[in-house]
């Protein structure tokens, strides 16, 4: 494939993230109009978020195994399309429990799409690239939160909530286009199956990377969840500024999804320690500093900077440990990231409810951050530990053959230099030469070598008089008479 041709390609797939992360934002800022529409509470509109969150966790196990044998490009292609239909059908759905449904059957391609897709981008590049490809695909989900859900929500808010839906089932269709023409062809690997698929999930450097994601970005999610009565409540903020806070966040999601990417190209491990370590003092500072307008929205924004700069390097470190199968792992990172979405909010939901205020789910991901923060280490020393040689750590047992071997050939060096050594196998003869010889200087001196041990090392004379100065015996090893060392 032509160089030229790789930016494209990796921006046909950067438009299906924009489409996938539109629809999965934007029920948020139509809520009220769907409640409406089908005569129900807010808090029970709300499930249409909820199905959604659950279709990405269950989709990701459930599609990514069962291709694991087809053309990367066409199964791009395929699920763009059933997101596509997902949104149609959202827009027509007659009854909520029929766009519950929808919501379900357009979130299973998520997490998928996602996977497979950040493969393909990796593969499109320079092995060291790889991680911009990534972020270059993310970029897309992030710029949705700039572009595609204000206008989503102004769809809705001029032609009704269907319009929303119908906008993104438009953009849908452009992905598909896109994919098909753009995009080259990309066979999967040799040998790859369901089976080496869930293969991956046997290594515990994959669960350790999707705890990270769980748990790391609960403490995010924690936050952001009620990003809006704190900037008013707290920070005293008008309503109306909300919009620009979020599209503000936004901005800080896409800058550091692009800088995260180049920095893991770099350093991939010290990127993941130092962006879990940033987003979890960006949490504290925005507790501490929420009522405060200008240092809470300064926060806003570095957290959804830090944040998104740990996505790539998390997505790659994924898929290099999953080795051979790893488009099951990279799509369960976003499996993972839904789980810390729900789970964060219903978490921050609880710390508000108990009357600790809308800044206490802050100070809770902090506390998240610092388990996310605990689990990389513990990657990174699993990585140390794998690359350390083995070493014997008990001797050997006292009545082995090594063992012996071992002892005679201590025995037989005793007063030699350099060391003779000698087999297991070695003839008793020889053993009993070494023994007898040790300590025993031969009569004729020899020049000083470079290796000759430390000067007052076996210092002796040879019979019949002292060696000639500047030289030093050597011991002989064959004669039977005893020298001064001698046993």
């Amino acid at each position: 494939m032509r160089t030229a041709a790789v930016p494209i390609a990796l921006l046909a797939l950067a438009v299906g993230a924009f489409s996938i992360g539109t629809t999965e934002f934007v029920a948020m800022g139509i809520l009220p109009n769907v409640a409406d529409a089908f005569g129900v509470s807010i808090p029970t509109a709300g499930y249409v978020i909820s199905c959604y969150a659950l279709g990405v966790v269950v989709g990701a196990p459930l599609l990514a195994p069962l291709s694991a044998r087809v053309d990367r490009k066409h199964l791009l292609i395929g699920l763009a399309a059933m997101f596509t239909l997902g949104n149609l059908a959202s827009a027509l759905a007659p009854s909520f429990g029929v766009l519950l449904a929808a919501r379900v059957a357009t979130a299973l391609p998520h997490g998928t799409f996602f996977g497979v897709g950040a493969v393909l981008s990796a593969a499109l590049v320079p092995f060291n690239k790889r991680s911009q490809a990534v972020a270059l695909m993310i970029a897309g989900l992030t710029v949705a939160n700039i572009v595609g859900v204000p206008l989503g929500t102004m769809a809705a808010q001029q032609f009704g909530w269907r319009a929303a839906f119908a906008l993104v089932a438009g953009v849908g269709v452009l992905t598909v286009v896109a994919i098909a023409v753009l995009v080259p062809n990309q066979r999967p690997a040799p040998g790859a199956s369901m089976r080496s698929e869930f293969g991956a999930l046997a290594r515990g450097q994959v669960w350790l990377a999707l705890a990270v994601g769980a748990l790391g970005f609960g403490g995010m999610f924690a936050s952001y969840s009620y990003i809006s009565p704190m900037m008013t409540e707290v920070a005293g903020l008008p309503l109306g500024a909300v919009p620009y806070v979020l599209a503000l966040y936004g901005v800080g999601m896409t800058c550091g999804t692009l800088a995260g990417g180049r920095a893991a190209d770099r350093a991939l491990m010290p990127t993941m320690y130092l962006a879990m370590g940033a987003m979890t003092l960006a949490l504290l500072l925005l507790h501490l500093l929420a009522a405060s307008p200008v240092g809470a929205v300064a926060m806003v924004f570095l957290l959804g900077f830090t944040s998104s700069a740990l996505v790539p390097s998390l997505q790659t470190r994924l898929m290099d440990k999953a080795q051979d199968a790893p488009s099951l792992a990279a799509a369960l990172n976003h499996s993972a990231l839904n789980f810390a979405n729900a789970s964060g909010a219903w978490l921050g939901g609880l710390v508000i409810a108990a009357g600790h205020g809308f800044a206490a789910p802050s100070l809770l991901g902090a506390g998240l951050g610092v388990v996310g923060l605990a689990l990389v280490t513990a990657s990174g020393l699993g990585d140390r530990r794998a690359a350390r040689p083995a070493v014997l750590t008990r001797p050997l047992p006292r009545g082995t053959a090594g063992a012996r071997a071992k002892r005679a050939e201590t025995r037989a060096n005793q007063g030699r230099w350099p060391p003779r050594r000698h087999g297991k196998d070695a003839p008793k003869a020889a053993l009993a030469r070494s023994r007898a010889g040790a300590g025993r200087l031969c009569s004729t001196p020899r020049p000083r070598r470079a290796n000759t041990p430390p000067d007052g090392w076996g210092a002796g004379v040879a019979e019949g008089g002292a060696a000639p100065a500047g030289t030093r015996g050597v011991r002989c090893g064959l004669s039977r008479r005893p020298g001064p060392g001698a046993r």
